[in-house]
């Protein structure tokens, strides 16, 4: 009997689980253990009624989220190497909002709203990012020190009702942590690490992500929702589907789902294994020669064996050995789970953090405020800084139009630009087909797609609050 189609004896709601092995039981059998972060369970059941569609497709319910939840959330607005030293400076926005984030000192960054106090012209535009000894306003000349005080008005002598004592550009809240810099624009919010939570914060200081840098950063819109989209990666429930060609080496219905207060949820998925849906029909070789096949010039040209051990072991120690001649680091006390599995982490509202090595990434969301049907998404990979110490600098963006494929980006590994183009090519059709379906809403699956609910429980926290304009 296929394990998929086992039956157990009957279960509460949210107590069923896929009857292969678990994504635990798995990592348990690896040669390299994994740390604590990796050995944790934090699964909760959040009820199974169908969440209303009209989030998704109602323009209205899109300018109050602007108004309730953006307004409120704490956002990774750039990475500290976006701006290394005094001055440097880096463009943040996020539907209507625009902030400019600005290096003041070594220990001090700041977010400026992105508008002249005269008559309100965006003083940086909107994209970029660079030094400055002053943000001037091209329109009238109008401009303020980097520490935000004003430096000059034009004209004062027409200004007397002005006080410019009181001309400091006004600030967004900022934090740090793990080398991405983080605001909000609530004054009365929770601080970041009461936001995130002490599990969630325990395992991103594990992951000593600010020793990491961008090594290539995508970006692309997408012609759908942007909760949609953020929704469209937050399961492996769609791999058997979507992506037929990875479930031969994927733990996809066996994946494990974690929720971390209101903020955080993950999956761990395990690679190098058969997916359960597929129970029986290949054996560990094939495991192999698919994955070594699927992704293109991972061996040179040479082909590995499985002979006494298992795919996942040849395919975990394989990797460690390549990344570490490709980042020059130390990898030999990195757990085989994390060089080789898939941790996805959602930061509400709109990040992902990937902190594997073999999908070191940072995933953005943001909406498109001009149409509720557009979101615009980034695809960040983060490589460890080499044992020299030496760190390169970010890279540029790469602006893919809405037809180009991810395989188009250069420096974007063939085979993942084909799941990514997979994973947002069902988005328009969703975007679509929820407008015209009769149905109010979407069914979840009660363990697979907790964090699609538990997302939404949070969108639904925010969208209960009064307005908030900053």
């Amino acid at each position: 009997m296929n394990e998929m189609s086992k039956q157990g004896p009957a279960l509460k709601p949210g107590e069923a689980r896929c009857p292969a092995a678990s994504t635990q039981e798995i990592i348990a059998r690896d040669k390299v253990g994994a740390p604590d972060w990796v050995r944790s369970e934090a699964y909760e059941y959040m009820g199974s009624e169908d969440i209303s569609k009209d989030r998704y497709i109602n323009a209205d319910y899109a300018k109050a989220e602007y108004e309730r939840l953006w307004t409120r959330t704490w956002q990774f607005a750039c990475r500290e190497e976006h701006i290394p030293q005094p001055g440097d400076y880096h463009v943040y926005d996020v539907g209507p909002y625009s902030f400019i984030i600005t290096r003041v000192s070594e220990n001090d960054i700041r977010a400026y709203y992105n508008a002249c106090l005269h008559r309100g012209t965006k003083l940086r535009a909107s994209g970029t990012e660079g030094r400055a000894s002053e943000f001037k306003c091209s329109f009238h000349g109008w401009s303020w020190n980097v520490d935000g005080s004003n430096k000059n008005v034009v004209c004062p002598w027409d200004f007397p009702h002005v006080d410019k004592a009181g001309l400091n550009l006004p600030e967004a809240r900022v934090e740090r942590l793990a080398g991405f810099v983080w605001i909000n624009m609530d004054k009365t919010a929770p601080s970041l690490a009461e936001y995130l939570g002490p599990e969630a914060i325990k395992h991103i200081n594990a992951w000593k992500l600010e020793n990491r840098y961008i090594a290539l950063h995508v970006t692309k819109p997408i012609p759908a929702n942007w909760k949609l989209t953020v929704e469209a990666f937050q399961e492996a429930y769609h791999v058997i589907e979507t992506h037929p060609q990875v479930a031969v080496s994927n733990a996809d219905a066996n994946s494990q789902y974690d929720v971390y207060g209101e903020h955080v949820d993950r999956f761990i998925s395990p690679l190098g294994v058969l997916s359960p849906h597929l129970e029986g029909k290949y054996s560990e070789q094939d495991i192999l020669d698919q994955f070594t096949v699927g992704d293109a010039g991972v061996l040179e040209g040479n082909k590995l064996s499985v002979g006494d051990g298992t795919a996942r072991q040849v395919m975990a120690d394989m990797f460690r050995g390549m990344f570490e001649k490709a980042t020059n680091a130390d990898l030999s006390a990195v757990s085989d789970s994390e060089i080789l599995d898939c941790f996805s982490y959602t930061v509400f509202p709109n990040c992902f953090l990937f902190p594997g090595i073999s999908l070191p990434m940072v995933y953005r969301f943001r909406p498109n405020p001009k149409n509720h049907r557009e979101c615009l998404y980034e695809v960040m990979f983060l490589r460890p800084v080499g044992k020299d110490g030496v760190r390169p600098p970010p890279a540029e963006p790469i602006e893919l139009t809405l037809e180009q494929s991810f395989k188009e980006a250069e420096g974007m590994d063939p085979g993942f630009g084909a799941i990514l183009d997979q994973d947002t090519d069902n988005l328009f059709l969703q975007q679509e087909g929820l407008e015209a379906s009769a149905k109010p809403g979407i069914t979840l699956g009660n363990y697979q797609e907790i964090r699609i609910r538990h997302f939404e429980k949070a969108v639904d926290k925010y969208m209960a609050m009064p307005p908030l304009k900053p």
